[in-house]
């Protein structure tokens, strides 16, 4: 059983990796620096330009699953996120669509296809908002920058259905690890005892921990009646007043401090929408098909990461 795995280098393909070793499944990651992957050493590394099937494209005849995370980070890969210049967001959009296109050609050219795609996808898909509804995967899509390029990086996967090939949207919301993403950086000022919410803090973040993420991941890969989109989201989000009062908590800090959501704008430009609007997403899809969350609340899973 053969899974190929684009983007797995990143911080959900590295804890995909582990879990889907364990089940026995032979896994190949796709990575531009293969030499810099830090993978197990059972793990086969294959370079890829992530444009194109060209030197990898023979490992997806016969292969049981790809997952394809590809992508460049949203708000970089520092502790204070990157701006959104114009020359960015063409990248953020290309990374993704450009290597989905080539997973694509890959499975075209497989006389044996696979049985299924785990497409990445963002609940950035609903658009920022700022206002309590209820979404589900029935929502429709937003306007904003992130949400065109999700809709145009779920599209670009759609051929793969004409060749019989089960397809997976795997809406991903905030993933929460102490090993990357956006929780080292929102944990920061909390050190410093500057913790607080961010503008309002009426904004709605749907987080899920890293362990659910990959969890959910592979339960997706192996129910043949999963498909299409998927909101992997812990089933409990919360406002980000909520978020920093539940941190400050389990940190033992107070967040009490907001930061002005005029400040956010001057600093961060367009990419403070990230953190000023939000979505209240629900996982509806997957709790139906019987998924179990081993982390449903927030306080559980950041009492999970921090206390351990």
């Amino acid at each position: 059983m053969r899974v190929i795995i684009t983007g797995g280098t990143g911080l959900i393909g590295r804890a995909l990796v582990p879990l889907l070793l364990q089940e026995g499944y032979q896994i190949v990651v796709l990575s531009r620096h293969p030499s810099q992957a830090r993978l197990p050493a059972d793990v086969q590394v294959v370079p890829w330009d992530a444009r194109t099937a060209s030197g990898w494209g023979h490992w997806v005849e016969g292969a049981t699953a790809i997952v394809n995370l590809a992508g460049e980070s949203i708000a970089g890969t520092g502790l204070i996120p990157a701006r959104w210049t114009k020359a960015r967001k063409q990248r953020i959009l290309e990374s993704r669509v450009h290597a989905t296109r080539a997973v694509v050609e890959a499975i075209d050219q497989a006389r044996e296809k696979p049985q299924v795609l785990v497409q990445g996808s963002a609940i950035g898909y609903y658009g920022g908002r700022v206002d309590d509804t209820i979404l589900d995967e029935n929502a429709p899509p937003g306007q904003d920058f992130l949400a065109q390029v999700v809709r145009q990086w779920e599209a670009a996967s759609e051929p793969v259905e004409a060749w019989g090939v089960r397809r997976v949207l795997a809406r991903t919301g905030l993933v929460l690890s102490t090993q990357g993403g956006s929780l080292p950086p929102t944990m920061l000022p909390f050190r410093f005892f500057l913790g607080g919410p961010l503008g309002s803090g009426q904004q709605w973040w749907s987080w899920i921990h890293l362990q659910d993420e990959v969890r959910a991941l592979h339960f997706l890969l192996t129910h043949p009646q999963a498909s299409g989109p998927f909101n992997l989201t812990a089933p409990h989000p919360v406002t980000n007043r909520e978020f920093a009062l539940t941190l400050g908590q389990v940190m033992g800090r107070p967040a009490f401090l907001p930061t002005p959501g005029w400040l956010l704008r001057l600093t961060l430009g367009e990419l403070a929408d990230l953190l000023l609007k939000g979505q209240r997403v629900l996982p509806k899809r997957l709790l139906d098909l019987g998924f179990q969350f081993a982390f449903p609340t927030l306080e559980m899973a950041l009492e999970e990461l921090l206390r351990k």
